[in-house]
């Protein structure tokens, strides 16, 4: 049906009408509000009080690094969070963010009742949300203090507590709070986490295209998340854009520039795995312990952990490989764990919990608790050393011995169930004889053997039993790298740890594990040990360590093959390998640590120490002996 000019202009006249019946409606209506809030306020005297965010801390999002600075892992509570200071972040985004949520910031007092109008007009208008009628003042308040109900009471009470705000706070400390409290989708919360997910680059670098995308996805940041649906992203980009241009705040040539601009969309980062998750978890432990859960979580720390990533990588890839090739081999075994700790400052270097950290989390290098064989046995040739009574050289006696043992007498035997009558010590140690081991451990006392142990930092229980000196305990392999690591260093000992140094957000040092090593063993009687346990390697039963360079170690075997160990040293460098089962079944016949991971030992080592120069012990001579 053809209408006449008149009613078509009568049908124009009217929609004007009506539009402008709604706004003045409308702001008569937003500003009886206003007026009345002042009375309201009386009524809200339970409001929170904003002034204790002069004080707020936002939970932030922790980072952990390696000790050359590389980003190992992040962690946080539900907020992915790092805060920023309102001159880092893009012009281009805080004019986004303003053009599409609140153009009057900068003019009103925390509410501003004719906004409300035009956004109801400028939304119809449109047909969609191409403006908010909630301040940002509001919106953060809101966001703070009260609940996402929709309600006029808490509509109100989130005005009074806007017009507080603003009497307190600077319109840019009020900005700056806001983009760094609002949700940006996909646990990110605060516009620098947002940022370096959505685009993998800082705030302060946004450019006009990538800010008018952030800005849009604050209204609905999963309906618009380019990760979502990226036709919907670019749609809101548009509507962001073509406000900024009404606004007059970009040229029409800026805002095609902008919406014609590809973007390099980055990927999400809340909840990323770890990059080496055994030594990332070890850390994590290590800072609950010191600052608590809560702390850890949300208190914005910098990590700086002891761990070379590049050794790291050497290590898992080692264990990885000689784990197939053992079972190639016949070996019976389903778990490797291998801890390398800097016998100058004790920092651990490398750490690798297991074979495959995605199908097993159980950290054997910390947690497993297994007996080490005659690992252990260098702790009773010390105390024999620092006793004053015997060198390297003294004989002692290979020959059948019983010792009383409750109802019972207790005979140690040796591996291969033969004696070697009068040895000297030195060589009982490099061919690993037990009964010479049980004798020495009588003669200076197994509380002693104990005490050192402790000195040495061990913790794990331990009994005084006849069969200690032979590995009757069970002890972590970090606890034997720590202990070997003292050794290395002719006694200076510190307590092994995964962390250098951690800062707050703002770079204050809030701990500080720089070593401060103390002289806690016999210079001589630890000289003494490096000497005979190189012989170990050379001539002894660990030969299949030797890397071409000055090297002390021990292996260790417990009866029916359930453990087999590889405990060794350079100066710069003392590692420990275990290999078993974590059900302790035995690994097969003729399962040895000389035999099957003293190689393993020897393959790491020669490619972590592939840029340190050779180091040789300092000897005996060079000490007075006790």
């Amino acid at each position: 049906m053809r209408r006449s000019p008149k009613l078509l202009k009568y049908i124009q006249d009217v929609g004007q009408i009506t539009a402008a019946t709604l706004l003045g409606t409308t702001m008569i209506a937003s500003s009886v509000v206003a007026g009345g809030l002042v009375g309201l306020a009386i009524s809200f005297r339970n409001l929170p009080d904003v002034r204790v965010l002069r004080n707020y801390v936002p939970s932030e999002t922790s980072y952990i690094y390696d000790i050359k600075g590389t980003l190992l892992y992040s962690l946080h509570d539900e907020a992915n969070r790092e805060v920023v200071d309102l001159n880092e972040i893009s012009p281009h985004l805080k004019r986004a963010v303003l053009g599409i949520e609140d153009s009057y910031f900068y003019s009103h007092n925390g509410i501003n009742p004719s906004s409300v109008g035009r956004a109801v007009l400028a939304n119809f208008q449109a047909g969609s949300t191409v403006e908010g009628g909630s301040t940002v003042t509001m919106q953060l308040v809101k966001n703070l203090f009260l609940t996402p109900e929709r309600a006029i009471s808490r509509k109100v009470a989130e005005a009074v507590l806007a017009l507080r705000l603003e009497q307190i706070f600077a319109k840019d400390e009020i900005l700056e709070m806001y983009l760094n409290q609002v949700y940006w989708g996909h646990n990110n919360y605060g516009v620098e986490t947002a940022a370096q997910t959505y685009f993998n680059k800082s705030a302060k670098d946004l450019n006009l295209a990538e800010s008018a995308v952030m800005a849009g996805l604050i209204q609905a940041p999963e309906n618009y998340s380019p990760f979502v649906n990226y036709e919907f992203t670019k749609q809101r980009q548009a509507t962001v854009l073509s406000r900024m241009r009404q606004l007059g705040w970009i040229t029409a040539e800026e805002e095609t520039a902008a919406r014609n601009q590809p973007l390099m969309i980055g990927e999400i980062k809340s909840f990323r795995s770890s990059i080496a998750p055994y030594v990332t978890e070890a850390a994590v432990q290590e800072l609950k312990e010191k600052f608590g859960n809560e702390s850890v979580l949300k208190g914005g720390m910098r990590v700086q952990t002891t761990v070379d990533l590049n050794l790291q990588r050497i290590a898992e890839e080692t264990v990885s490989r000689n784990h197939a090739a053992l079972r190639q081999r016949g070996l019976y075994a389903d778990q490797m764990a291998l801890v390398a700790v800097d016998p100058r400052t004790h920092f651990v270097k490398a750490m690798v919990g297991g074979v495959d950290h995605t199908t097993s989390q159980f950290n054997r290098a910390i947690q497993a608790h297994r007996q080490p064989g005659s690992a252990f046995k260098p702790f009773v040739y010390y105390a024999g050393f620092a006793s004053g009574r015997y060198t390297p050289d003294s004989l002692i006696a290979d020959t059948p011995v019983s010792y009383p043992d409750g109802y019972e007498y207790y005979s140690p035997k040796n591996y291969d169930s033969t004696f070697m009558g009068n040895i000297p010590i030195r060589r009982a140690l490099e061919v690993s004889r037990n009964v010479p081991a049980i004798r020495l451990g009588q003669a200076v006392g197994i509380n002693q053997i104990i005490e050192l142990c402790r000195t040495l930092g061990i913790k794990s229980p331990m009994e005084p039993v006849i069969s200690l000196p032979l590995g009757a305990v069970d002890l972590t392999p970090m606890e034997m790298a720590g202990a070997y690591a003292t050794f290395a260093s002719n006694g200076w000992h510190s307590p092994p740890t995964f962390i250098v140094q951690v800062t707050d957000s703002s770079g204050n040092v809030i701990l500080d594990n720089t070593p401060r090593p103390q002289l806690v063993l016999d210079p001589w009687a630890a000289a003494a040990l490096n000497d005979v346990l190189q012989g170990v390697v050379t001539r002894g039963t660990g030969t299949a360590a030797q890397i071409g360079r000055p090297a002390a170690g021990k292996t260790g075997t417990t009866d029916a093959q359930r453990d087999i160990w590889f405990v060794g040293y350079v100066p710069q460098l003392a590692t420990a390998i275990w290999v078993g089962n974590d059900n302790y079944s035995p690994l097969g016949v003729g399962a040895t640590g000389g035999g099957y991971v003293a190689p393993v030992w020897r393959d790491f080592m020669q490619q972590a120490l592939a840029d340190e120069p050779v180091e040789g012990f300092r000897p005996p001579s060079d000490f007075v002996r006790p």
